[in-house]
């Protein structure tokens, strides 16, 4: 397989005509290896249009999102050069490493001891220094390292989390993927005062569920 002519096809075809047209944004995907956050045994697959398993037998929600996804993701959180990132589910540390990029700092959350392991080793592989790798439930708060500019779901929830809106800065956005199979939407929150937020749903799109973000109930008495 010609790599680099791959990346260039993932870039053209599937992420442009998915509007993501932000220079910055187009030039770190051709900066950060995508292939080599991969696990070996799906390799080939690495810039195709689909999701991929982290590891065998793992449960939904275990995979690296499509590639259009993570990009669109990245484009619309427009993380800046001073901000302080909280990623919620760290897979292989791909996302985190597009952040990396971008952001001051980028904390990365991971429930599963294996990935949070796999994540720290290919983000160290990479030479990338600006990421933690924290093994937490996240569904249970963040302490310590909060307050947040920007928080980044890399999976859906059935509804926004007031345990992580709490740790967003006044001014701070956090996006996500929202909402039920078959309908969901990448969502925008935004931060503008104590208890004031402005929301955005910008695209539609379906994404495994972070472990542990159950969704409430719908009862009412």
């Amino acid at each position: 397989m010609d790599i680099e002519h791959a990346r260039f096809n993932m870039i053209e075809q599937q992420i442009r005509p998915w509007n993501v047209l932000d220079a910055h944004v187009l030039q770190l995907l051709e900066v950060v290896k995508r292939e080599d956050f991969v696990p070996l045994a799906h390799k080939a697959l690495a810039f195709v249009d689909m999701e991929i398993p982290l590891r065998e037998g793992g449960a939904r929600g275990q995979v690296m999102l499509a590639p259009r996804v993570e990009a669109r993701l990245l484009q619309d959180a427009n993380v800046q050069k001073h901000e302080k990132v909280l990623e919620v589910g760290a897979g292989s540390g791909y996302m985190a490493a597009l952040l990396a990029h971008r952001a001051q700092r980028v904390v990365s959350v991971e429930i599963e001891p294996e990935l949070a392991r796999m994540a720290r080793a290919n983000l160290q592989k990479a030479g990338i220094h600006n990421v933690e790798v924290l093994e937490l439930d996240a569904a249970k708060g963040i302490k310590g390292d909060g307050p947040f500019d920007v928080i980044v779901l890399s999976g859906s929830v059935a509804e926004v989390p007031q345990v992580l809106l709490a740790q967003l800065k006044v001014g701070g956005r956090l996006i996500g993927i929202v909402g039920d199979e078959p309908a969901m939407t990448a969502t925008l929150m935004t931060r503008t005062g104590e208890a004031t937020w402005t929301t955005t749903t910008p695209w539609d799109t379906v994404a495994p569920r972070l472990l542990n973000f159950v969704a409430p109930s719908r009862f009412k008495f």
